[in-house]
């Protein structure tokens, strides 16, 4: 029964390493999609400011200008470019957290900090797991199969334990 016990211990354990070491290739593809977002905003955000510039006024007066207009569509793309504007400024000072995150599990870290939740969950619907083959993903891969074999050690260290001090206190039947 034991090494039943242990092999199960360990299946949970490379089970776990499994999962773990995706978190790293989660973050990876966070970045990959970040990147387009931010191309994109920008792209946005720079025909605003050519707009603006072409009419005499700043990206700021632009935005002012459309937001306080009587007529609802504009007033909603004036809004629509404000929030675009904060966005991209969000998503750039992120983009640039994660280029500077060198440390093991690093951009993991930077992504679970301050996530931009509509790209996370877009992110996690075209996900595709893949095979750990940097450091991060090892690394991420290791501490997950000791977290998962550590616990299954311990909770099954404590169950029989537990049957042991059972069998030894129930009164014997002669």
């Amino acid at each position: 029964m034991f090494r039943v016990i242990r092999t199960l211990g360990l299946a949970l354990g490379l089970l776990g390493g499994v999962i773990a070491a995706q978190g790293p290739e989660f973050a990876q593809q966070y970045a990959q999609r970040l990147g387009g977002t931010v191309d994109e905003l920008r792209r946005s955000v720079q025909s605003l400011e050519a707009d603006a510039r072409a009419t005499g006024t700043s990206r700021d007066g632009a935005v002012d200008r459309l937001r306080g207009n009587a007529d609802a569509l504009v007033a909603r793309r004036g809004e629509a470019a404000r929030t675009d504007i904060e966005r991209l400024a969000r998503l750039t000072a992120q983009q640039q957290a994660l280029a500077e995150a060198t440390s093991p599990l690093g951009k993991l870290a930077t992504v679970i900090r301050d996530p931009d939740l509509s790209l996370a969950r877009a992110t996690y619907q075209d996900f595709s797991p893949a095979v750990p083959t940097t450091t991060d993903g090892l690394v991420a891969g290791l501490l997950g199969f000791l977290a998962s074999w550590g616990g299954w050690r311990v909770l099954s260290d404590l169950g029989r334990r537990m049957t042991r001090r059972r069998s030894r206190s129930e009164p014997r039947v002669a």
